[in-house]
């Protein structure tokens, strides 16, 4: 296979990628690369890739049960 289609595959990985979900958006980032390292485009395989988004809260502040006491 030639560097011009891995090149293609990287650009459609990208493409892919911009609308994409975050965690397939890093999947589809990581392919691209590889397939920047198959078609000898190294510069752009050495991106840092995207921090992913900090996990959301799932139980709320402590400062919510530190009331007074309980409603009687």
């Amino acid at each position: 296979m030639g560097q011009e289609f891995y090149r293609e595959l990287a650009q459609q990985a990208r493409g892919l990628a911009e609308r994409a979900d975050p965690f397939t958006r890093q999947r589809l980032l990581k392919l691209a690369g590889s397939y920047d390292v198959k078609g000898g485009n190294f510069a752009r395989s050495s991106r840092p890739m995207e921090r992913p988004l900090p996990i959301p809260r799932t139980t709320p502040p402590a400062s919510i049960f530190s009331g007074p006491g309980e409603a009687g």
